[in-house]
């Protein structure tokens, strides 16, 4: 008998909570649709705002401290004649941070123009620098 009373309840309380649910999922439908159309509009109307700040920028061309010119080095922020001769003759560079490590320039200097330079390395190059290195270790 227990059993039976228990069915009853349990059949119950699924009839109940599947009626509730189909009409709660009915009246969502009809909510949402109308904030939907209202949302698509408003991304629209973002998108075209983020394309109209982004559409003005051009990428940046980087300066190769291995390869660049004096002129081209001179227009670097904090670059002036001396510096541009200091970073020709040091060269080739193995990376950007070359500049600091072997004092070509400052350390103040470097953070305003490392995001404007890059350090392109030939296998000449890399042929120097590591001969670069061995003659260091033998002394």
């Amino acid at each position: 008998m227990k059993q039976s009373n228990h069915f009853v309840v349990l059949a119950f309380a699924v009839l109940l909570f599947g009626s509730g649910h189909s009409s709660a999922i009915d009246n969502k439908a009809n909510i949402t649709q109308q904030p939907t159309i209202k949302a698509d509009a408003n991304q629209n109307a973002v998108k075209s705002g983020v394309a109209a700040k982004h559409k003005h920028t051009a990428p940046i061309k980087l300066v190769d401290i291995n390869s660049a010119s004096k002129a081209e080095l001179m227009k670097l922020p904090g670059i002036g004649a001396t510096e541009a001769d200091k970073i020709i003759a040091g060269r080739p560079f193995g990376t950007k941070e070359w500049l600091v490590t072997n004092n070509i320039v400052p350390g103040i200097t470097y953070q305003a123009l490392k995001h404007k330079i890059e350090c392109k390395i030939t296998k000449k190059d890399f042929d120097k620098i590591k001969a670069q290195a061995v003659n260091k270790s033998k002394k």
